[in-house]
């Protein structure tokens, strides 16, 4: 019993520092402007990130092995996902404001907690429901449709969630059944191949010397971040993992303020606090769930024995 709360709490940390990471590599790419195109970003961000997924493959994994996939319709399927969510994002953080992508970004954990009771027959209470719908009235405050203009960095946002939402439902679909070097190595192709094609088409522009040292920051992080998401995703479960993508937001507030001026106003900070509030009520109630849970099965037995 103790090993299974270990490994819940491991689930946490490892989603936490997956979404760190992926704050990191948004920041550093919104900072290098949209002088480069989309796909020229995206190729370059992960060309650094493709380096560091090298140095974190599974002691009893090869590289070279990647291709030979177990599971080819899902592991496809999760870097498709991965390329839409990247190429929107990249987009959207290069467009809108910070607080603005993450709160329609965080769209994900609804389609996460629609996916998962509809793809993976997960239970999914009342209570998660209810902290879903809280935190996309949260997502509209921030947004605030109807009162300022809805851009295409916006719809490419949703366009991030609905990918990262996916890939998380795939994920955890496949469970174990996947090397993490088949996964990330057939998403880095899809990323560097299909970014790559597109180049040819609308040509290259040569960066400085500050975007490429801000585009190699965001593909390490990112990297990394791919990396820790992975193994979250296959030790954990969907609705655990959802709640973590919370955290975001207080990067998005500090790093737009901080580094882009972007200040939120009073409505939109109030939209952010519903959302984390919303993850967070949520993280405890599965606390007690899995609590609950674990007592009426050692009653149980007590009751056999």
């Amino acid at each position: 019993m103790q090993g299974r709360a270990n490994g819940v709490r491991n689930v946490y940390v490892l989603a936490l520092v997956a979404y760190a990471a992926f704050s990191l590599t948004d920041s550093s790419v919104k900072a290098a402007g949209s002088h480069l195109s989309v796909f020229e970003t995206a190729f370059l961000v992960n060309v650094f990130a493709a380096m560091t997924l090298l140095l974190t493959r599974h002691p009893d994994e090869q590289w070279r092995d990647f291709w030979r996939i177990d599971r080819p319709w899902a592991v496809h399927g999760r870097a498709v996902c991965g390329l839409v969510a990247s190429l929107c994002g990249v987009y959207a953080f290069t467009t809108i404001p910070l607080a603005e992508a993450y709160a329609l970004v965080f769209l994900a954990p609804l389609f996460v907690t629609i996916m998962s009771a509809l793809v993976l027959k997960e239970q999914v209470g009342p209570w998660r429901w209810s902290a879903v719908l809280v935190g996309f009235v949260g997502v509209l405050l921030v947004v605030k449709p109807g009162y300022q203009a809805f851009e295409w960095g916006h719809l490419a946002a949703v366009g991030t969630g609905i990918g990262t939402g996916s890939a998380v439902i795939i994920l955890r679909g496949l469970g174990g059944r996947a090397k993490t070097t088949s996964i990330l190595g057939m998403l880095v192709s899809y990323l560097l191949v299909m970014n790559a094609i597109m180049m040819c088409f609308l040509g290259v522009r040569v960066p400085t010397l500050r975007e490429a040292a801000l585009l190699c920051l965001a593909g390490v992080s990112y990297g990394l971040g791919q990396w820790a998401f992975v193994l979250a995703a296959r030790h954990g479960n969907a609705n655990q993992m959802a709640p973590m993508h919370y955290s975001q937001l207080a990067w998005a507030v500090l790093f737009g303020a901080a580094i882009f001026g972007e200040y939120p106003d009073a409505l939109a900070i109030v939209g952010l606090a519903v959302i984390g509030g919303a993850g967070l009520f949520t993280v405890v109630r599965e606390r007690i769930r899995h609590e609950q849970a674990r007592k009426t099965e050692a009653n149980g037995r007590r009751h056999f024995s």
